[in-house]
């Protein structure tokens, strides 16, 4: 490790309104902002930085309308954003085909013992939960790659709150980018302003340093000139210990956007395990029944299962005087009270959501907060300039109208091939949303009652059921599964183990953090309850059995009536306790449900999960997996041999 580690010292650098000066002699111009009056140790870190990647100029965003406007401006120019005219300031970006989703592959964790950051797998078994990479490699890779990774560019500078500024379950970071298009969408997720500085004081921050990893003059053929970044020599890293992420090659949202998965998950909860909360993969909502008390629910499902379309749920006409609002469709940060009960955040401040298969249809609230101010990645664009993708098919006013392709190619509806990545995105003010909580930003939380976990299960998991204790939703959550997604670099229909909906996100040893979530269950804390859904199932024809969407409250319906201590709901199985049969209102839809079919526990099916879950925790988890886990695996694997 030569470069990429080295902290000046407060006498080797100074700076004033127009430079940042170095006792070496280079001189960096500031193109926007003013580092003089920031805290000393935000100054090093960006003095640091630069003196490392040599940008042409450091800019200071913050935030502002005419921040946003002059980016757009300056990436239009080079041909990175255009304008969706049908809307008022929506745009359309384009990336690097080769550059589309997360690169799980290529996502590490730096720790001194390779098992802080994975569990002792079998032998021979690669570890899904987290990549580790030790301090010498590390160092190399990173020294490989950033030194003068920004030459001939402008370096910006994001000072952003993961949560309302100056709030008690809030964080700070400071993103430094050579992507304009990040700084966009960063000023979208989080709040980003001179303000962050002046809520941070002394207080130690998430250092991000992101890059494109093409300096001018460029040194590698672009295939996107629009889009610059290095796909073959892409890493996205970080450093628990020192709070800290380096991220190269890519400009993906999921690699780009530091506030996101890599802060708000992998380095935050590496934060909540030493500080005592949890920094959870999850959505928030509020469901308010007719004339009842309002509930908080956050659910843990894999990207792209349905977690925006959930959390916006609006209710099906059989419940139109319920009342959903959503908190946050992504990540809940979140701690116990004095008094024991568990509150929550949304920490980011926008939505990054999976395109294809949002509809009026399927998620009108999700589409109604998209209308403007937001930013549109690989989806397809029709000659009246607005977005289509995959799903908006019936709700084209012109049918036979042009549309340009991702990939930017002339298509038509009913033509071969896909107008849309099936990972384009929205990103878009979670303000402008027309359910958002009007608590949505109070910095103390909301009270958290019931936890949700789910994937895509088409065979064998019934629709819902409750677990029988907190160790044993620890269990539930740990053997969560789902049908791989386009959200990562994964093919296929196949299902793949997916505990907490964590997997590409674990910041740390997974068995700790089973042991951090038990350690949670003490006096005075109030666990919530914990379920899982699976709104997937298929029949032998190959049909849903649930209609899903909106209709989905009629099961959160009957968990609600479970935390109001309705026990003549629920009878016991060998997996959790399943709904009665008709205890969930199924008014206005009972030809569209089998219930036996719907919630049946198929022996064979069962056993076979289990024996697989068992191989998967013994060669995943080994010697790592808490022992009140391995009882509680045990005890399911007894109860299910013993099914009639």
């Amino acid at each position: 490790m030569v470069r990429c580690f080295k902290e000046l010292k407060d006498n080797e650098y100074k700076t004033s309104a127009s430079q940042v000066v170095y006792n070496s002699g280079l001189q960096i111009p500031m193109v926007k902002g003013d580092l003089t009056n920031l805290p000393s140790h935000a100054k090093q870190f960006i003095a640091e930085k630069a003196e490392l990647m040599t940008p042409t100029g450091i800019y200071v965003c913050d935030g502002t309308k005419a921040d946003m406007e002059y980016l757009i401006a300056e990436l239009g120019k080079e041909g990175g954003i255009k304008p969706l005219k049908a809307y008022e300031n929506n745009w359309i970006v384009r990336t690097d085909p080769r550059d589309v989703a997360r690169v799980e592959s290529k996502t590490y964790m730096n720790t001194p013992d390779k098992f802080q950051t994975v569990c002792h797998t079998a032998d021979g078994v690669a570890p899904i939960m987290g990549n580790w990479i030790g301090d010498e490699d590390y160092g190399k890779e990173l020294d490989s790659r950033f030194p003068g990774c920004m030459a001939g560019r402008t370096m910006y500078v994001i000072p952003f709150s993961m949560g309302p500024i100056g709030g008690p379950l809030s964080k700070i970071g400071i993103e430094l980018t050579d992507s304009k298009y990040v700084v966009l969408c960063m000023i979208i997720m989080t709040r980003v302003g001179t303000k962050v500085f002046e809520a941070l004081g002394n207080n130690p921050f998430v250092r991000g340093i992101h890059t494109l990893g093409c300096p001018l003059p460029l040194q590698i053929e672009l295939k996107v000139p629009s889009w610059p970044c290095y796909p073959e020599k892409t890493i996205i890293s970080h450093r628990p210990a020192q709070r800290e992420i380096w991220s190269f090659g890519s400009g993906y949202g999921g690699n780009s956007l530091l506030g996101k998965k890599c802060f708000a998950l992998r380095i935050a909860m590496n934060i909540a395990r030493d500080e005592g909360w949890m920094a959870e993969h999850m959505l928030i909502m509020g469901i308010t029944p007719p004339g009842g008390k309002e509930r908080f629910i956050a659910a843990a499902f894999p990207s792209a299962c349905g977690k925006t379309n959930l959390a916006m749920l609006e209710p099906p006409p059989a419940m139109s005087d319920w009342k959903v609002q959503v908190i946050g469709d992504d990540i809940a940060w979140m701690r116990f009270r004095a008094d024991g009960q568990l509150v929550g955040i949304n920490p980011e401040a926008g939505f990054f959501g999976v395109a294809p298969g949002t509809s009026y249809s399927t998620n009108p609230m999700a589409m109604r907060t998209m209308q403007k101010n937001s930013i549109f990645t690989n989806t397809a664009e029709t000659a009246d300039g607005e977005y289509f993708w995959e799903g908006l098919e019936k709700e084209m006013k012109n049918k036979d109208v042009e549309i340009t392709t991702w990939l930017n190619e002339k298509w038509k509806i009913g033509m071969p091939g896909k107008a849309a990545h099936p990972n384009s995105r929205f990103t878009t003010p979670a303000s402008q949303c027309p359910i958002i909580h009007p608590n949505w930003e109070d910095p103390a939380g909301v009270p958290i009652d019931a936890f949700l976990f789910g994937g895509r299960r088409p065979e064998g998991v019934p629709l819902v059921y409750e677990s029988f204790s907190w160790a044993h939703g620890i269990f539930v959550g740990a053997q969560l599964k789902s049908e791989a997604t386009a959200a990562a670099e994964h093919a296929g229909k196949s299902v793949m183990h997916d505990p907490f909906a964590m997997r590409p996100f674990m910041g740390y040893n997974f068995g700790k953090y089973m042991e951090h979530w038990l350690s949670l269950n003490k006096p005075p804390h109030k666990v919530p309850r914990i379920y899982h859904v699976n709104w997937f199932r298929l029949n032998a024809q190959g049909k849903f059995l649930w209609p899903g969407f909106g209709e989905n409250l009629r099961v959160l319906e009957w968990v609600l009536k479970r935390l109001d201590g309705d026990n003549s709901i629920g009878e016991e199985s060998p997996i959790g306790i399943l709904p009665k049969k008709g205890s969930i209102n199924l008014k206005g839809i009972e030809d569209q449900v089998q219930w036996d079919e719907l919630f049946s526990l198929p022996k064979q099916y069962w056993q076979d999960d289990c024996k697989e879950v068992r191989k998967f925790i013994e060669d995943q988890i080994g010697p790592d997996l808490p022992a009140a886990v391995r009882a509680e695996l045990d005890a399911q694997e007894q109860r299910i041999n013993a099914m009639k």
